[in-house]
């Protein structure tokens, strides 16, 4: 299982950093979880497109997590040739903000079908919200989801991925709670959208200040981490987005409190996940 960050960024925006999305490959199925701005282009640059994706998972509605899935939309609709239905999984919500999604793109599919001959139809979408607690499977990936907190945006769901013995977890914005606890318990490698506290707490901007109270800290992370037995820390959605040179220092907050591998790095920075073993 080859786990790519293909957008580390945050609703800041960032020359080098796309934003909140993760492209998982498991074998020959590729799953993305949230699709923030950029993430089309980021796909193609970690070995993937959307006409290649068995299904999208989204976390929660907050824009800079889905602001990109009209893209994803369009572009498996025209490289599938209109032949392909996109499976897209979230939290309840979702159905509504697709349909509406598709009726601001009514007038880029009308010009389509009416320029390509194979083209009959919208692109098919086949939207499936999610309870907390559901699971079910993709591919061969076996995913379940577990509710995140993230208030006042709700529901937010996390997903645990389980695909020939390897398991990630991808838990989105959130502050520690039992749901990422569930998802993160003994994985190979889990991936929290992450603050540092000490530096937020520094810019004297009140809405800047909000984001403290619904996000986990880099030590939060590390924490969770080291409770539930989880083998690998992947940072990523960082704010403020650190520059390679601070990564040691990033790296040495979470290493004080979890002993086990922690990974930061740029846009397609990306962890593979053997079969285990045991």
């Amino acid at each position: 299982m080859d786990i790519v960050l293909t957008g580390t960024g945050s609703p800041l925006p960032d020359a080098n950093r796309a934003g909140p999305s993760t492209l998982v490959k498991a074998g020959d199925t590729h799953l993305l979880i949230d699709a923030g701005r950029g993430t089309v282009m980021r796909l193609a640059g970690g070995g993937s497109l959307p006409g290649f994706l068995a299904a999208v998972l989204v976390t929660h509605l907050h824009s800079d997590h889905v602001c990109a899935l009209n893209d994803v939309i369009t572009t498996h609709w025209i490289m599938t040739q209109g032949g392909g239905s996109l499976r897209i999984y979230g939290p309840p919500g979702l159905a509504e903000f697709v349909e509406r999604q598709l009726h601001a793109l009514e007038a880029d599919i009308g010009y389509r079908i009416e320029h390509h001959e194979v083209l009959t139809e919208g692109p098919k979408v086949a939207v499936t919200e999610l309870a907390p607690g559901d699971s079910f499977e993709v591919g061969g990936v076996r995913i379940s989801t577990a509710a995140t907190v993230h208030a006042p945006v709700k529901p937010t769901i996390g997903y645990r991925l389980e695909h020939d013995g390897a398991v990630a977890a991808i838990v989105g914005d959130t502050i520690p709670c039992a749901g990422v606890d569930e998802l993160a318990a003994g994985a190979d490698a889990y991936i929290q959208t992450v603050i540092r506290r000490d530096l937020v707490e520094l810019v004297p901007n009140e809405m800047f200040q909000d984001i403290l109270d619904y996000h986990s800290g880099v030590i939060e992370a590390a924490q969770t981490a080291a409770r539930v037995g989880a083998k690998r820390l992947v940072l990523t959605h960082m704010v403020p987005a650190p520059t390679p040179d601070q990564y040691p220092e990033w790296i040495a907050r979470a290493a004080e409190h979890f002993d086990g591998d922690v990974v930061i790095g740029d846009d397609l920075t990306t962890v593979t996940i053997t079969r285990r073993t045991t």
